[in-house]
This record gives C-alpha cells, structure tokens and sequence, in this order.
C-alpha cells in the first residue's frame, strides 16, 4: 500500500500522523439505485464484505459506533451486548454528525472531533485490507483491519445481522 502525501479531510491527516500505511480511493458521487454503500463497492470493484459503513447508535444513552461491511446490517442487540448495555437505538442523523464532525454518508471512524467507543465487526479480521469512509462522500481509505482496530481503539464482535 501507499501512504497518502496530502491532506484533504481530518481521517486523511489522522492517518498520515498516526504512520499507518493505506490507499486512497476517490469516487464520484451521483444518485444509486442500491444502497449508497453497496454502489460504492460496486464502484470500486471490490466485494462488498470488504467496503464498511461507520455508524453511530446510543446504547443505553451512551453513543456508540458500530462498524459494519456495507453488505450486512448493524444488529443493535448484538451492538448492546457488545458495548456492555442492554437496548441501542441508531442515533438521529444531526447527533451523528455533531459526536463525529462528520457528515451522514461521509462519516469515518477514524478522526472524529470526540473519540467514541467503537466496536468492529469481527468479520473485518478475514480481509487483508478493508475500506473506511474517507471523511466524506466520494472518498474511501484502504487499510489493514488490525490498523482500524488499533487507531479506534475499537473492540471486535460479531455485530453485523
């Protein structure tokens, strides 16, 4: 993999401080027919278990982010157990945006304005590299699971349904 040279979002500039070594892949963004996550994949050509959607939910009132591949859903109840609560709920887009600094579509798991607890799908650990939102629509990171799991200090469970 190549290491990004410039800037262009805070998960671009998270990553090339952190030293971690990933691809950027740009895209363009018009209207899908799919999902917006599984055209994405579509796009780029790589399976959809590979490309990972970065979502915010509340458990317990406490948000949470729950990453998942863009060709599974994020099960709230296994996101719960997880995250050691008892119900989640997704959280309202606007809440989403104002805990990350992101916007909905674009929202990545690394470089958020307020680091929340994070909880990766287990089946990132099957793939070499996986894609992450960039930081905003049109832009995803390429990188090794270990490293979304180090850089989110994120834990692993199996919360996609």
């Amino acid at each position: 993999m190549r290491r990004m040279t410039k800037g262009g979002t805070r998960a671009v500039d998270y990553m090339r401080k952190a030293g971690v070594d990933f691809v950027v892949h740009q895209y363009e963004v018009g209207e899908f027919d799919s999902s917006y996550g599984e055209a994405v994949a579509d796009g780029l050509g790589v399976p959809r278990e590979r490309l990972f959607k970065t979502l915010v939910a509340r458990v317990d009132e406490r948000p949470v982010v729950g990453i998942v591949p863009v060709s599974g859903k994020l099960s709230l109840k296994n996101l719960a157990r997880a995250a050691g609560g008892k119900r989640a709920v997704m959280a309202e887009a606007a809440d989403a945006e104002r805990l990350t600094g992101y916007v909905v579509g674009g929202i990545s798991p690394v470089g958020q304005t307020r680091r929340l607890p994070t909880i990766i799908d287990a089946g990132a650990l099957e793939h070499s590299t996986v894609f992450v939102s960039g930081g905003r629509r049109g832009l995803q990171l390429e990188l090794a699971p270990d490293d979304l799991v180090r850089l989110t200090g994120g834990g692993i469970a199996e919360i996609a349904g």
